[in-house]
């Protein structure tokens, strides 16, 4: 697959155009296979309470599945990104085939690239351990890795460190690549401009150094603000319901 070079802004636009459609699907499909997992972990947390351990099982082999499959979507959309945002016309033939090999390859050796996803497994797991085991760790970890991971909610930071704004309230939120805080596009971007080099990450007692192109905002970031939204909301209609049920008691 090859390409003869064009007029700059032509081939540039086109180019940049059709990797912003392709990444948009992906993730369309991306947002389909969390929804999946979300609804296999609550179907699989079903089974656990009747002791079904063999449709578990196969949910949880699902799950693996699917989390491949996530992987394999985000990897595509970082290539098809990076096509997108770096490619230059030259005078040679381009050979887009091998050029998004590279990409691919390059992705693939991010791991913080599909860290997200792997999280979705990690919940379908505590979602059914604590079924019969509420307030243990799982075999093998410890008590404190059990409270650093939520089974609701992956989101790290509820606010952005710059703006104070709940990350519900965001209008354009990102995240950075390396730590996972999340922060409003248009402060941290103004962060990065109007300092050094090497900067950390504003969030209180994170260590990590933040790189403007390593902060975006990853197929899986929209989806995670949405959750944390309904589970807010949960949150907030049981507060409701306790505070009558507290009335009537009184």
């Amino acid at each position: 697959m090859a390409s003869a070079s064009a007029p700059r802004s032509g081939v540039q636009g086109r180019i940049a155009s059709a990797a912003s459609t392709l990444v948009a699907e992906n993730q369309t499909l991306i947002a389909e296979i969390r929804k999946a997992t979300v609804m296999m972990k609550e179907v699989g947390v079903d089974f656990e309470k009747d002791n079904d351990s063999d449709m578990v099982k196969q949910l949880e082999d699902g799950v693996v599945n699917l989390v491949k499959s996530s992987d394999e979507c985000t990897h595509l959309s970082s290539g098809i990104q990076s096509i997108g945002k770096d490619y230059q016309p030259a005078a040679e033939l381009t050979n887009f085939s091998k050029l998004f090999d590279k990409k691919i390859k390059r992705s693939k050796a991010d791991v913080s690239s599909i860290s997200q996803s792997q999280l979705w497994l990690r919940q379908f797991r505590e979602a059914i351990w604590k079924v019969h085991h509420e307030g243990q760790p799982m075999p093998g970890e410890e008590q404190e890795d059990i409270i650093m991971t939520s089974t609701e909610c992956t989101i790290l930071n509820a606010t952005c460190p710059l703006t104070g704004k709940p990350i519900t309230e965001l209008a354009e939120p990102v995240r950075s690549m390396d730590c996972k805080h999340i922060y409003e596009k248009k402060a941290i971007m103004q962060h990065l401009r109007t300092r050094a080099t090497q900067i950390r990450c504003p969030v209180s007692a994170c260590p990590k150094k933040l790189v403007a192109d390593r902060v975006d905002c990853d197929p899986f970031l929209l989806m995670e603000i949405d959750e944390m939204r309904s589970l807010n909301a949960q949150r907030a209609t049981a507060g409701v319901i306790e505070d009558f049920t507290q009335l009537e008691q009184d």
